[in-house]
Formats: C-alpha cells, sequence, structure tokens
C-alpha cells in the first residue's frame, strides 16, 4: 500500500500538484454526477398545443381572478412556468390551468412550460396538490378531489393526508362533507355557506340538515351560531298517543320551527289552542325577537 504523503510545510512540488490534481478530478466527478441527475428544462411551448387536464380537481374559475392575473401577465408574463406532459405532438396540463388560461385571455402565443412524463395517478396528485396549497378550490371541489385521490390512488385518509401535508381528522372532516345533500351542497359551492357551517350541519340528521342550512342563509346566522343550534337536543314527543291531528296545524308547526329555528308545539285544532316556542340560550331568544321584530315591519 502506498504511503500517505504527509501535509505541512516543505512538501515537493510533486505534492502539490498531486493536490491539484485530485481537486480536479474530485470537481469533475461532481460535474458528471451533476449531469447525470435530470433537471427541469423551461420551454416555451405554443398556447395552441396545449390542453386542459380533465381530471382537474378545480371545476370553476372565478373571471375576476383571472382577469387581474391576465393583466399581470401581459405586463410581466410568466413568472411560474407550467408543468404538462406529451401526448403525441400535444401537450396535456399536470398543473398550473389557471395560468394557462390568464394567458391565453392575455392573447399571448406562449407559454413557459416543464415536460413531464408522468402517470395518471401522480397527475392527479400534481394537479390537486397544487390547487389545495393556491387554496382556490370551494370545499365541495376540495372534498371530491381528495376523494377522487384517494379512490384512484388507493390511498387510506392516513396515507392522503401526509401526501397533501394535512392532518388526517382535517381529512376525515373533508370527506364528511360530502354526504350532505345535494341542496346543501349547492349552497356550499355558491359560497352562501363556508365550510364551518358546512361541518357544524353534518352532526345533526339529514332532515334538519336542509331546515338549517336554509335558515342559516335567510337570517345570516354565523358559524358560532349554526354550531350552537345544532347541539340543542331534539326532544322527540314520548306522551301518550294523541288524537289524529288537522293536516293544516301539522304544516303550521312545521312552518314556525323552520322560521323560527327551533322546536315549536302547537297544541288544539283549527278552532282553539296554543303555540309554544322553546328556547335554550339568550342567542336562541334574541333570534325569536329578531325575527317577530322582523314581522312586526312587515318585511
Amino acid at each position: 500500500m502506498a504511503k500517505r504523503v504527509q501535509r505541512g510545510l516543505g512538501r515537493g512540488l510533486g505534492a502539490l500538484l498531486g493536490d491539484v490534481v485530485e481537486e480536479a478530478a474530485a470537481q469533475a466527478a461532481e460535474e458528471q454526477t451533476a449531469q447525470a441527475e435530470p433537471v427541469d428544462e423551461v420551454r416555451m411551448l405554443p398556447i395552441r398545443l396545449i390542453d386542459p387536464n380533465r381530471d382537474q380537481p378545480r371545476r370553476t374559475f372565478d373571471e375576476d381572478a383571472l382577469r387581474e392575473l391576465s393583466d399581470s401577465i401581459r405586463e410581466v408574463g410568466v413568472i411560474q412556468p407550467i408543468i404538462v406532459k406529451p401526448e403525441g405532438e400535444r401537450y396535456t396540463i399536470i398543473a398550473g390551468e389557471r395560468r394557462y388560461r390568464a394567458t391565453r385571455m392575455a392573447e399571448l402565443d406562449e407559454i413557459p412550460a416543464i415536460i413531464r412524463d408522468w402517470d395518471a395517478q401522480k397527475r392527479l396528485e400534481a394537479a390537486l396538490i397544487e390547487n389545495l396549497q393556491r387554496d382556490d378550490l370551494n370545499p365541495v371541489e376540495e372534498a371530491m378531489g381528495v376523494r377522487r385521490l384517494m379512490d384512484e390512488a388507493g390511498l387510506t385518509q392516513e396515507l392522503a393526508a401526509k401526501r397533501l401535508g394535512k392532518s388526517r381528522p382535517a381529512i376525515a372532516n373533508l370527506l364528511r362533507l360530502l354526504t350532505l345533500p345535494d341542496s346543501v351542497l349547492a349552497l356550499l359551492k355558491e359560497g352562501k355557506l363556508s365550510a364551518g357551517h358546512a361541518r357544524a350541519l353534518v352532526t345533526v340528521d339529514r332532515r334538519r340538515q336542509i331546515q338549517l342550512a336554509n335558515l342559516t342563509v335567510q337570517q345570516g346566522w354565523s358559524v358560532r351560531q349554526l354550531e350552537r343550534i345544532c347541539a340543542q337536543p331534539v326532544k322527540e314527543e314520548t306522551q301518550k298517543p294523541r288524537k289524529p291531528r288537522d293536516a293544516q296545524i301539522g304544516e303550521l308547526e312545521g312552518m314556525a320551527r323552520e322560521l323560527f329555528g327551533t322546536r315549536v308545539k302547537l297544541d288544539g285544532d283549527t278552532n282553539s289552542g296554543r303555540i309554544t316556542l322553546y328556547y335554550y340560550n339568550g342567542d336562541d331568544l334574541q333570534r325569536i325577537w329578531d325575527v317577530l321584530e322582523l314581522a312586526k315591519e312587515g318585511h
């Protein structure tokens, strides 16, 4: 085995040159390794050759926000390249459809892009994760995207949470929104209900979900108010069987329950009787008061 040259003063020219050669060889090896690693290349692609992604999790795009982005792109260009997959002579968007739409709106012919030949699962993950990070999806689109990711990639809630950088309870609560009735989901998509409202509604039975969702929109309840209302126990009548009621009485009781957003009991017939409104805290009483005030003012 060759003897190791000691470092220090008094080294000869050969030793010094040896160090230079070693350093040059090490640098060349590093450069060769770097060249062997794949590097994302940004290319300018013609807009006309790019197609949207059919599996795009986002279903709606805010037109005003797109116009603002389009104006910015027209002035300074696209700062962050989109990611596309080659499809023959064309390309399909993996991530960046919002930038693509805004670039078309700006009437530009080209867009910077990174080409990646990913499979369907990887493309779906990338599209979903990009949108979730931008926080542009409404809660229903987000929940549907996560559900599709789990179904197509065969992921558990725990694995999906890890991929998306969320907690498992957060994913579970998100997926529970999909159990709400279609009419409630429509209010959520339209922004008339927030995700907080929806999370409160999943805790009650289906009939109350629809009633309370409509009342929340009509009365402008906050998430905290709706949570308190959803937490109130619904007492079922356990007294002795009552004689058949007039259909109009039952209808009137239901209307009053929806109007005041609380338990209502109507005893009697079309000739005489009494209506009882129940409240469980100060907020309930104030809400009943507000409804009566509105009625008094003729609204």
